[in-house]
């Protein structure tokens, strides 16, 4: 992926690790909301990759929305429209890439940045990193209904309305992250997990993301019956005979992706 300019894209052992790379915040510009889109999208037709992590370069993971080049992208008539849609579909292609997304955050994720957090599988923060939503001090709303997918009622409201940051070790506490580790720990924390993904059937771990993607809003009764409907097709799969003979035969799987 050389055509792109503000997004790192390296791939190796089934893992592509996309780095933010857009000085000095990484705030959300409309060349890194496409490049977001666009790496992710290609990532889920790529048979190679298995796993996502994504991370910021520098000390910041996201600083939101890109306020200084908004007046370069709302000129006129419909750009504003143009713009939420590119905005919310960056986030939903995180969602819906077919491969897991773990996300590193290394620093502040604020306005933007919580919504792309919400929108990933796994969450790993560094003990710098932070969750906010500051729109309440520029006149803007935005990301607090995917921060209702991580956060309790009260707790979300007090970010919304006061600007309350919160660290990286509440995070942990709460059971928002799934560890709050040094800096230098968390590039390789997050490998551990992309590698122990990377390692199943490819065909499982896709599935198995679709599925949990489709039952967030179902009822229990329908979730569950998706959920049985979903294992019916896995287990007709190559993989999933190989699985089971690995594990008869004491040994590791090899898997095809079929």
């Amino acid at each position: 992926m050389h055509d792109l300019t503000q997004l790192k894209v390296v791939i190796a052992d089934h893992i592509a690790t996309l780095t933010m790379n857009a000085p000095p915040v990484n705030a959300l510009t409309r060349v890194l909301n496409d490049e977001l889109t666009l790496a992710l999208d290609r990532i889920s037709e790529m048979d190679e990759v298995r796993v996502v992590i994504l991370t910021g370069e520098g000390k910041v993971f996201c600083a939101g929305a890109d306020l200084k080049g908004r007046a370069e992208v709302i000129k006129g008539p419909g750009d504003l429209l143009a713009h939420s849609r590119r905005t919310r579909e960056c986030f939903h292609a995180i969602r819906e890439c077919a491969k897991p997304v773990i996300v590193a955050i290394n620093g502040a994720a604020l306005g933007s940045g919580v919504a792309m957090a919400a929108s990933a599988d796994i969450l790993v923060a560094s003990d710098k990193a932070s969750l906010g939503l500051p729109e309440v001090d520029v006149g803007l709303l935005g990301g607090c209904r995917h921060a209702m997918r991580l956060f309790s009622h009260s707790l979300l409201r007090r970010m919304a309305l006061t600007g309350y940051r919160v660290p990286a070790a509440e995070l942990y506490r709460l059971g928002i992250v799934e560890a709050c580790t040094t800096p230098d720990e968390l590039m390789p924390t997050v490998m551990q997990i992309a590698t122990t993904i990377a390692s199943k059937s490819p065909v499982s771990t896709r599935m198995g993301k679709h599925t949990l993607n489709v039952i967030e809003d179902m009822s229990l009764r329908d979730g569950y019956r998706y959920e049985q409907d979903m294992t019916a097709i896995i287990g007709k799969t190559d993989d999933a005979k190989e699985a089971q003979l690995a594990f008869k035969e004491k040994r590791a799987p090899i898997f095809t992706g079929r």
